[in-house]
């Protein structure tokens, strides 16, 4: 008996939905400095992948809703377990309601990551936006204008606008993924976008970005050069000179290098300085966390009741301020906002992952390289970070866990 060779177009036909999600994931990140846009692009393509999987027209594998399901729920259940009790109910609730739109949203991350090809698209996609936000950012700080238009604020904005200052900490998350389609080309473009990262990153202001990037860079040049001692001297070097060609060029970073050199004062008014005044608002998310151990204030009650957990006159009660916004660290704001239970899902979830790709084979540890990366930059306990409940950052890091785990989950797939 003559067998038949594998029909080809049912490859093809497969392999489309999968791209077509990868595709709706590239609009939803070249769309972020239009937030609205966004989100709207996320809410539709999680609409359709809902649509499309209760029809049966795509399909996941077991491991693929198993991933995908750690990935939604240890972000969400912590929601869900502060709202009976939280200070705010209707606000808690409300949270509560609307992330429910990230489960078929990370369902599309997994489908996007279900096959190479389509997986490819994303993570080079990824990394093209990135390299054209970088260049923009470059010219804005030449020229004092970009995409985003003018410089007004005291640090580069680039496309993101003057009024919505996230680059420095966008494109430290993006950079894994710059930095590996510029490795792709060689190791002298690899080079040529980690000095491009730097300067922009350096320029853009944020100083947890700062530290942020510094990770990036050293993962990735461990990756792509291996444990060399004259190409780490030589990085060492390079990010020297990168420092002091911006102390010499921008009035502003001066500005933010004295700031930070105020922790050297050996006093706590300096250390607080350095932290550009975060120490008040990480006691008061210790107290929400002592006094609300079992499910926190409820998410996104920080800013409406800091003013409970702090003296009158506390440096965020002042003049227009009303209270710190979020804890800026992201341990603390699970802690404040969800309660021990809701940092114990989060850790249970995240180590879920790394157990995972602890036991991948070596091209599936390549394939979740970058938004690994991403990860350890966005969530490194060490640093100050956005907040982990709002709409932008949470949908950023639901992206970064969602490819992470589509990786892993289609590298891993036991062949049937």
């Amino acid at each position: 008996m003559i067998e038949r060779a594998p029909d080809a177009s049912a490859t093809v036909t497969a392999a489309a939905p999968a791209r077509a999600a990868a595709w709706a994931v590239l609009a939803f990140v070249a769309c972020w400095p239009k937030f609205g846009v966004s989100e709207l692009i996320a809410l539709l393509a999680g609409s359709a992948m809902l649509v499309a999987l209760l029809r049966g027209r795509v399909t996941l594998t077991r491991r693929q809703w198993l991933l995908g399901s750690v990935v939604f729920f240890s972000y969400w259940l912590p929601e869900l377990w502060s709202a009976p009790d939280a200070l705010a109910r209707g606000e808690a609730w409300r949270e509560v309601a609307l992330d429910l739109r990230y489960a078929p949203f990370v369902a599309l991350l997994m489908l996007a990551g279900g096959t190479p090809g389509a997986r490819a698209l994303v993570l080079r996609g990824v990394g093209w936006i990135a390299a054209l936000w970088a260049a923009d950012a470059l010219v804005q700080a030449a020229t004092g204008w970009s995409l985003g238009g003018q410089m007004l604020a005291d640090r580069l904005s680039g496309v993101f606008g003057a009024d919505n200052l996230k680059l420095g900490w966008v494109l430290t998350v993006l950079a894994p993924f710059l930095l590996a389609l510029a490795a792709s080309h060689g190791r002298g473009w690899w080079l040529l976008a980690a000095v491009a990262v730097a300067v922009v990153v350096l320029l853009a202001g944020a100083r947890a970005a700062w530290l942020g990037t510094a990770l990036v860079l050293g993962g990735s040049a461990l990756a792509v050069f291996g444990a060399r001692r004259r190409v780490l001297v030589s990085a060492a070097a390079i990010g020297l000179g990168l420092l002091s060609l911006a102390y010499l060029g921008s009035d502003r970073f001066v500005q933010r290098i004295e700031r930070t050199a105020a922790v050297l004062s050996g006093n706590v008014d300096g250390l607080d300085t350095a932290l550009s005044y975060r120490l008040p608002i990480w006691r008061a998310a210790v107290r929400m966390s002592v006094e609300h151990p079992l499910n926190g204030i409820g998410v996104r009650g920080f800013r409406e009741h800091y003013a409970q957990f702090v003296a009158p006159d506390d440096h965020w009660l002042q003049g227009p301020n009303n209270g710190a916004f979020h804890a800026h660290q992201w341990v603390l704001e699970v802690l404040a906002e969800t309660g021990v239970p809701g940092l114990v899902c989060w850790i249970l979830g995240l180590s879920v992952l790394y157990r995972h790709w602890r036991g991948a084979p070596v091209a599936a540890r390549a394939a979740a390289a970058a938004p690994g990366l991403a990860l350890v930059a966005a969530l490194f306990p060490l640093n100050t970070h956005l907040a982990s409940y709002s709409s932008f950052w949470g949908g950023v890091l639901l992206l970064l866990l969602g490819l992470f785990a589509a990786a892993l989950a289609a590298a891993t797939e036991p062949a049937r």
